[in-house]
């Protein structure tokens, strides 16, 4: 059985009393749409559009089909696919048929696909026959003789390889008509257990899985449906990396309330103009990257974007200078996240904030679904406007790491509280500034620099179009700060210019950078965030 770690009947008790929590699951909400708003369509990506009611038929027939295969309650299916229909309504599939699902990566390739089937144990596997060049097939066939539990590849598209089993041919077998209508009922995966397994970005190594009951990821959705008053009418873009976490709105918000997904494949930023003008996305998911991405692209102005109300930002810090670029060329407002696939709740800026709330800061916590304390070195609760760790707990949080209960007790509290690993501060009205991760803070001579307090100050310099801040070992000061930039299309920027800068904002002398290194681009962690733990590392080879 799939039973939540950390969840106990007392906890459970307590959240649904409270009512946080009850038993809808998300195939519930799917079948409910199907009946209410048969017609209203709910999916598109570059090659299938779908209504509610089809996006059902797909549902049961993958959720039959898999078991008229032979996939038995609690199997692991890993799904290797780029952002799509079919990736959204798996995980759906997978609830309604007793069986795990985890998405992963599509840029992910032998050694970490490996490393995850073996690990979890995965029954079997979803991907495309080939995108983008690459072969996921033959990466199958070459990794299947070492992983004997690996029974079953089942490959998206046409053509499908006659050693694989072709997903479209399930979804186009009529398996209600084998089924009693109710078949599926005593299968599906209750509210407090969980069906949906993520999967982290292993900056620091291979990546952990993570449990997300249901009951959470609803518990959230609503709250931010509330917040920010979402309807049947919104379109959700999902322009990132979809298979990392659960993407809370575009899965779970969007069905709840009937509205419409539309998936860019692959990010390009010329795609991604085109697909919000095309579907006429009024939420468009980010990351700040993509942000930056479309701010350098050239034709931006040949857009129109005017559909957009929010960005929704998630995965990184916002870098405040394009964010107000993208708010005065593109319009709509952006929104701020900050959460963690291992973490679950969420802490946002609130649509109606000033630019500079939600530009700078992380918002608060949503009421209902998620508290955040800062502690501090001491293990007591910082007060006032002092540093200290983020933790957070509530309804919305996840229930632990999947098969490794002894990481979860060394992550989470008795009562409930979870480490960030990021540093913050509350400002005077009360929204939470992150400073950065702990482990990125840099000691200089026995005092603390926060490279997220020089980044921000150095993106203001005109020449600079990314920056990133790390430290490198120092036999005398213990450490010392190297300052990455990537510069503006045509310019040149150097130590000393930047320097001036940060000196004109009136920082300290010891947070100033002692080296800079220049790139054409950042390094990448899932594509999402700027990967310290490489650019650390080039220091030191």
């Amino acid at each position: 059985m799939a039973k939540a770690t950390r969840y106990t009947d007392e906890m459970i008790k307590e959240y649904t009393r409270k009512g946080f929590w009850d038993d809808t699951r998300l195939c519930d909400v799917w079948e409910q749409r199907a009946q209410d708003s048969p017609d209203q369509i709910a999916l598109a990506d570059s090659t299938t559009r779908l209504s509610y009611g089809e996006a059902n038929r797909w549902i049961d027939r993958l959720a039959l089909g898999f078991l008229e295969q032979g996939l038995q309650k609690d199997d692991l299916l890993v799904v290797q696919l780029p952002n799509s229909v079919a990736l959204t309504l798996l995980r759906v599939a997978c609830e309604k048929a007793g069986l795990l699902c985890l998405p992963i990566l599509r840029t992910l390739r032998h050694t970490e696909v490996e490393y995850i089937l073996r690990v979890t144990g995965a029954a079997g596997i979803v991907i495309p026959r080939e995108f983008h060049g690459f072969d996921h097939c033959q990466m199958i066939r070459d990794l299947q003789p070492g992983l004997p539990r690996l029974r079953y590849a089942f490959v998206t598209g046409e053509n499908v390889p006659p050693d694989f089993i072709s997903l479209n041919d399930i979804i186009e077998t009529p398996w209600e008509a084998k089924y009693p209508a109710n078949y599926l009922e005593a299968k599906k995966c209750p509210a407090t257990e969980f069906s949906l397994v993520a999967h982290t970005t292993g900056t620091t190594g291979f990546p952990k899985f993570v449990e997300h009951p249901v009951c959470g990821r609803m518990a959230l959705a609503r709250r931010n449906i509330a917040r920010y008053g979402i309807s049947r009418d919104d379109v959700f873009g999902l322009l990132g990396p979809a298979a990392i976490g659960p993407n809370n709105m575009g899965y779970f918000g969007a069905p709840m309330v009937g509205a419409r997904v539309a998936l860019l494949e692959k990010f390009e930023p010329e795609d991604a103009f085109r697909l919000i003008e095309r579907e006429r996305v009024t939420i468009a998911c980010v990351v700040p990257t993509i942000m930056a991405m479309m701010m350098r692209h050239p034709q931006w102005q040949d857009y129109d974007c005017s559909s957009v109300r929010y960005w929704w930002s998630a995965g990184s810090s916002i870098n405040f200078k394009i964010a107000q670029e993208v708010e005065e060329k593109l319009g709509g407002r952006i929104i701020n996240v900050l959460g963690a696939v291992d973490f679950g709740g969420e802490c946002a800026t609130p649509p109606d904030a000033s630019r500079e709330v939600r530009m700078t800061t992380a918002g608060r916590p949503l009421e209902g679904s998620t508290e955040i304390r800062l502690l501090g070195d001491d293990g007591r609760e910082v007060t006032g406007d002092g540093v200290g760790e983020i933790q957070g707990r509530g309804p919305a949080c996840i229930s632990g790491y999947f098969q490794d209960p002894e990481a979860t007790w060394k992550s989470w509290t008795k009562d409930g509280w979870y480490s960030m690993g990021d540093l913050g501060r509350w400002n005077a009205e009360g929204n939470l500034v992150v400073v950065g991760r702990k482990k990125d803070m840099i000691i200089r001579g026995g005092q603390n620099i926060y490279p997220a307090e020089i980044e921000t100050l150095v993106l203001t310099h005109p020449k600079v179009l990314e920056a990133a801040m790390v430290g490198y070992p120092d036999e005398v000061m213990g450490e010392r700060a190297c300052l990455f930039v990537v510069p503006r299309p045509g310019e040149t920027v150097d130590l000393k210019e930047i320097v001036a800068c940060l000196k004109g904002k009136g920082i300290a002398s010891f947070k100033l950078p002692e080296r800079l290194e220049i790139l054409p681009k950042l390094p990448l962690a899932a594509e999402q965030k700027v990967d310290k733990k490489s650019l650390r590392q080039s220091l030191i080879d």
